[in-house]
């Protein structure tokens, strides 16, 4: 089905391993989005969930086949901001680097530490340049509410923690992830670099579940992660992360009270008359209220 102005959305949602659908919509249907950065990881489903529109996207696609360097991030954060998605949920499975965070927990992170190195990271270039802040790289607004509709399950919820993103597809080697546990980080994962900077980039508010399925290969009494350790928490934690998002839901869909919408104000460097039209008519929904 091709996009029309019936598929806005306010709130999208990620949905990383194990997560390719959710249960519940009314309404649904498949909308594939054209982007200058190619196409998404697969079609968004859009409808209702218990009465709020969504816009639901895996972000491995049906089926787990896109790598994590692999996942085109900018053209799904694209197509979220065209269906007119304004908060943007991302479920992820992760591993514990501390010792309290143990798996079946929930993680609402609040920093990130960027270890990719194959990833496009930025919408803009090619005759435009953008510095956005990035300090706090997570909605603090967005974040809470999940971190409360978490809470409201009976799930352990740890808010706040540094996530450190890796290339992969492989797992660390002990050493490095004895050296990301004295950098401060809480979880690993891959995939949140670069989401969240796509996500600031496109004003869009970006809150990670980041639900934990294993330990890493830091810790000395446990085995090392595998993919059937993994395999196995991520049954447990994909009915969490519905669960979790149910409830959060009709609070994301309020009015945002948060700067995240407001990401680009004074963030552009170039001169509007000296922006390629190209790259003006590519990004107009990224930038076209900036450039008059």
């Amino acid at each position: 089905m091709s996009r029309s102005a019936n598929d806005a959305a306010p709130i999208g949602v990620i949905g990383g391993s194990g997560l390719y659908d959710i249960e519940g919509f009314t309404n649904r249907r498949e909308v594939r989005v054209a982007t200058p950065f190619g196409d998404p990881s697969d079609a968004y489903q859009v409808g209702r969930l218990d009465g709020t529109p969504v816009a639901f996207l895996p972000r491995h696609g049906q089926g787990h086949r896109v790598s994590p360097t692999d996942v085109n991030s900018r053209a799904n954060i694209f197509g979220f901001k065209t269906l007119g998605v304004e908060r943007v949920i991302s479920v992820s499975a992760v591993g514990s680097m501390r010792e309290h965070i143990a798996p079946l927990d929930v993680v609402i992170p609040d920093q990130l530490i960027d270890r990719t190195r194959l990833r496009p990271l930025t919408f803009f270039g090619s005759g435009i340049v953008v510095h956005v802040g990035f300090a706090d790289p997570f909605c603090p607004e967005l974040s809470g509410m999940m971190a409360d509709a978490a809470e409201a399950i009976g799930t352990r919820v740890h808010r706040g923690g540094t996530y450190i993103c890796i290339e992969g597809p492989r797992f660390s080697t002990r050493a490095e992830s004895r050296a990301f546990r004295q950098w401060g980080a809480d979880i690993i994962g891959m995939t949140a670099i670069p989401e969240a900077i796509l996500a600031r980039e496109a004003e869009l508010c970006y809150a990670a579940l980041a639900m934990v399925t294993d330990f890493d290969v830091w810790h000395e009494s446990e085995a090392p992660v595998t993919v059937d350790m993994v395999v196995a928490n991520l049954v447990r934690n994909v009915a969490t992360a519905k669960a979790a998002l149910r409830g959060a839901l009709p609070r994301a869909a309020a009015a945002r009270q948060c700067g995240c919408g407001s990401a680009l104000a004074g963030a552009i460097m170039t001169a509007p008359d000296r922006v390629p039209e190209r790259i003006r008519e590519d990004l107009r929904p990224l930038i076209g209220r900036y450039l008059t």
